[in-house]
């Protein structure tokens, strides 16, 4: 592994930004982690990665899909080769447990061979072809025929939360550079070093495959001034990003902004509510409150899926939930967050939570040390008519708190689960005997929600083909795609039909011999031939 040097990678190119410049930090001992010095990027940079994004396009999107899938590979098998000495600067940059990262680096590795599988397959161009019927009466018809090609270059956005899922090669990333669209990445400033090592590494893997310079860059700002910057440029026709809802609106107020209007795909915020059924409540209350807790402290709370509303009718099944769950957290230890600013933000919004005289706090995790930025996780109580008349309790906690809402029955279930904002998860823990009212429930859960799940807990995302992680605003900009899974590929993606185009002229995908041997429609019926 190179040494790191504090550079933007533009095309093939390091480079050193001259508008100033910023350390990594790391969180566990509240200090400046001392080499390298990182320079900052301005509109130069942005102008001339744009650029070279717009150039790569064309010849980016034509290469055989097969080189296109390899160097997704390639990418998986640098990010390998970089070993322990990436878990280790993740790490100290994040204060994350190892573990966690090396699993975040498998899942990292993992979807961008998926990637490089559904490039293969093929399937994602929607390949359809309806022959020309020069007979037919009264009109004749022409031959017409339909495939999806990128959009243009993509502007990501490194997550604070996924050093490596959800950053320089992650999901967005990997989703758009498979749809064959290039990549800019604006690295996230709280893990510096750790975008540098793997950007380096997706830079390497284009140059040894053989990609056009422009198909990949990663810069380096403060602030807000860059980024925007990116999202305004011409060159860039699409926005992947994940983080907070002020951030995210303030890309879609700038995209909207433009001559040309392009989408952002922003993952915004959500409280993910958990619905505690009366017969799953009586029958395994002390369990339910173990996964909870468990899933409400992973990664400090950090997760955009962290069970952050727990919905659970009154009575002695609940009192049993909250007698195992508060004993769970007194014995859970603070963990470090990812910054000092989400830290204060999660110690302020506790605090403001205190004061609120209908909310009651039921428990609280141990008590972190004064150097560090240690969360301790945080339990509260309220009912339902206090929790309808407070919009203010549905704010996002980004870290390990959650509010139980008591209702009395089912039908106040249903006013909560109508009244909540759109959320990436709902949950319900539920047995046979709740099934009648859970039916209920769900047509508004599915309304609410891009993922509904069954006795479990929302945090985990599989990354498979069927995953959806997306909602409705504002959990996400556009609930209509997921950032998470195969589909993720759509976002970058835009129909074309071709009529009466010759056949020595038509992409490959939609040729007569199907060279590519994809699954087709034709005349409405998939074949392969």
């Amino acid at each position: 592994m190179t040494e790191l040097t504090g550079e933007m990678l533009i095309g093939f190119s390091a480079v050193r930004g001259a508008e100033g410049s910023q350390r990594a930090f790391d969180p566990t001992v509240n200090a400046e982690i001392e080499h390298p010095q990182f320079g900052l990027g301005g509109m130069e940079e942005v102008e001339r990665a744009a650029t070279l994004a717009e150039a790569a396009f064309d010849p980016y999107r034509s290469l055989p899909m097969e080189r296109r899938a390899a160097f997704l590979e390639a990418i998986a098998q640098g990010i390998l080769a970089l070993g322990d000495a990436l878990i280790d600067r993740a790490h100290a940059e994040t204060g994350l447990p190892r573990a966690r990262l090396q699993g975040e680096r498998a899942r990292t590795v993992g979807q961008l061979r998926m990637f490089a599988q559904v490039v293969r397959d093929g399937h994602f161009l929607r390949a359809t072809i309806d022959p020309a019927q020069p007979g037919r009466q009264p009109a004749p018809r022409s031959d017409l025929r339909l495939m999806k090609i990128p959009l243009g270059p993509v502007a990501v956005f490194g997550a604070s939360n996924f050093p490596l899922a959800f950053s320089v090669a992650g999901g967005d990333t990997a989703s758009a550079l498979a749809a064959g669209a290039p990549v800019v990445v604006k690295a996230h400033s709280a893990h510096l070093g750790t975008s540098e090592m793997v950007g380096r590494a997706v830079q390497e893997a284009a140059r040894r495959c053989e990609m056009p310079e422009g198909v990949f860059s990663m810069l380096i700002g403060a602030g807000r001034k860059l980024g925007e910057a990116l999202v305004a440029h011409p060159a860039i026709k699409a926005v992947g990003f994940t983080g907070s809802r002020q951030g995210g609106l303030a890309l879609v107020r700038v995209a909207n902004a433009r001559k040309e209007p392009i989408p952002v795909y922003a993952e915004m915020s959500s409280i993910n509510p958990v619905f505690l059924f009366p017969a799953a409540l009586s029958a395994r209350a002390e369990s339910i409150a173990k996964g909870f807790v468990d899933s409400l402290i992973m990664g400090a709370g950090q997760f955009c899926t962290n069970p952050g509303l727990v919905i659970a009718p009154n009575g002695t099944a609940l009192e049993r939930f909250l007698v195992v769950a508060r004993a769970e957290l007194a014995t859970r230890q603070a963990q470090t967050m990812l910054t000092p600013g989400i830290h204060e933000a999660y110690r302020s919004g506790i605090a403001k939570l205190d004061d609120v005289p209908s909310v009651e706090k039921l428990a609280t995790g141990q008590a972190g040390d004064d150097l560090g930025n240690a969360a301790s996780a945080a339990l509260y109580m309220t009912d339902a008519s206090h929790f309808l008349a407070s919009p203010s309790l549905e704010d996002e906690f980004f870290g390990p708190a959650s509010i139980v809402v008591r209702v009395e029955g089912i039908d106040e279930m249903l006013r909560i689960a109508n009244r909540i904002e759109g959320q990436l998860t709902a949950t319900l823990h539920i047995d046979a005997a709740d099934h009648e009212d859970a039916a209920r429930l769900l047509p508004v859960l599915e309304r609410k929600a891009g993922r509904v799940l069954a006795n479990g807990f929302p945090t985990g995302v599989e990354v498979c083909q069927a995953m959806v992680h997306g909602g409705p605003f504002p959990a996400t900009s556009n609930g209509m795609h997921t950032s998470v899974g195969a589909s993720a590929i759509d976002r970058f993606l835009r129909p074309v039909c071709y009529q009466d185009l010759p056949e020595e002229l038509r992409p490959a995908a939609i040729q007569d011999t199907n060279p590519l041997g994809l699954w087709r429609l034709v005349e409405g019926r998939p074949t392969r031939t």
